[in-house]
């Protein structure tokens, strides 16, 4: 089956194509970075705006690149939430408006299934049943998976994500926008140990997650350290090398936590925040010591894209579900209330 996807839910726009036999045979982004680093942060109108701009002609472009027609496509995927309704509310559209001129089955995607599921893009996918740590700018979700549909939530954020900590951290720092990637770049450069952060909720037991104290325990340290006339790009590298790594730990000890309490061997971790290559570093090392394995997406498929819509609504579609002809986003939506792929 092939089917296009469409990824919109926040302010990058993805189209791909993928083939349920052939495998992922296109696919193109925009990012919008350039667009709302002025302002420090997403701007949902002017995200709205710019996907509408977009859509159609990254449509065309992928299209060309898999040599394919539209009469090939037999079914379309795109992001019905979680996000900012009106950038959702582009992808849907426009979806919608192809299925019902291409007389073809449309289906809406939850973004983080996407995320979930984008290792299995990859040559080596993860095998079922697996722990998977949904990390992100918006969620920080720890999630048992037994099957596609099959999932139970173990823990998560009860305030900040860590994504949404490291691009506010980064902004208090005076480093620049998207704040995750400076922060891992300006780390390299940090010597260790010249600041201590606490891991949080690590000293009690559980799955849940917190960041929120320890983004103000970092303010913290560097208003004391603009105070002393301390405030040099070694003092900044060394302080995000602490943050950094204080984050990683934190999300390393609840990983091995989980699989411990699930019985599991393989750990999935998905959404922007996997690319860190310090996280990736922190929990190879972890499952190594358990014989266990760690998958996660190529660098490009962590951040949001068009593939892993693609891939998450050919499943679906293949397994019968569809959704009729009105247009359904959803600024929230618990993943546990997916179904199950029959």
């Amino acid at each position: 089956m092939l089917v296009l996807g469409l990824e919109t839910s926040c302010d990058e726009t993805g189209v791909a194509l993928y083939d349920s036999e052939r495998g992922l045979l296109a696919d193109a982004l925009f990012s919008q970075i350039d667009l709302h680093r002025v302002y420090g942060g997403v701007v949902p109108e002017l995200a709205s705006r710019d996907h509408i701009k977009r859509m159609l002609p990254l449509i065309e472009q992928v299209l060309a690149d898999a040599q394919c027609s539209a009469k090939d496509i037999q079914g379309i995927a795109y992001t019905a939430g979680p996000g900012l309704v009106g950038a959702l509310l582009v992808g849907a559209a426009c979806a919608q408006a192809l299925a019902f001129a291409w007389e073809i089955p449309a289906i809406g995607v939850h973004h983080m299934e996407g995320h979930l599921l984008a290792p299995m893009l990859e040559e080596t996918p993860p095998q079922f049943p697996f722990v998977a740590l949904l990390v992100s700018g918006g969620h920080t979700q720890l999630v048992r998976v037994d099957a596609i549909g099959q999932y139970r939530l173990l823990g998560e954020s009860i305030d900040d994500a860590a994504g949404e900590a490291f691009d506010k951290t980064a902004k208090l720092m005076g480093l620049k926008y998207p704040g995750g990637p400076e922060i891992a770049r300006v780390a390299e450069q940090g010597v260790p140990g010249r600041f201590k952060l606490p891991r949080p909720m690590t000293d009690r037991p559980g799955l849940q997650f917190s960041f929120s104290g320890l983004k103000t325990a970092t303010l913290t340290a560097w208003q004391k350290c603009i105070a002393a006339g301390d405030d040099n790009e070694q003092t900044r590298a060394d302080l995000a090398h602490a943050f950094q790594q204080a984050v990683v730990a934190t999300l390393t000890i609840k990983c091995q936590r989980a699989l411990e309490q699930e019985s599991l061997q393989t750990l999935v971790i998905a959404g922007g925040v996997s690319a860190n290559q310090a996280l990736r570093r922190s929990l190879e090392a972890m499952l190594s010591k358990r014989q266990g394995q760690v998958f996660y997406a190529r660098p490009e498929f962590c951040t949001d894209n068009g593939a892993m819509i693609a891939y998450a609504g050919c499943q679906r579609l293949m397994a019968g579900q569809q959704e009729g002809d009105a247009i359904h986003v959803r600024a929230r939506w618990p993943m546990e209330e997916l179904p199950a792929l029959l």
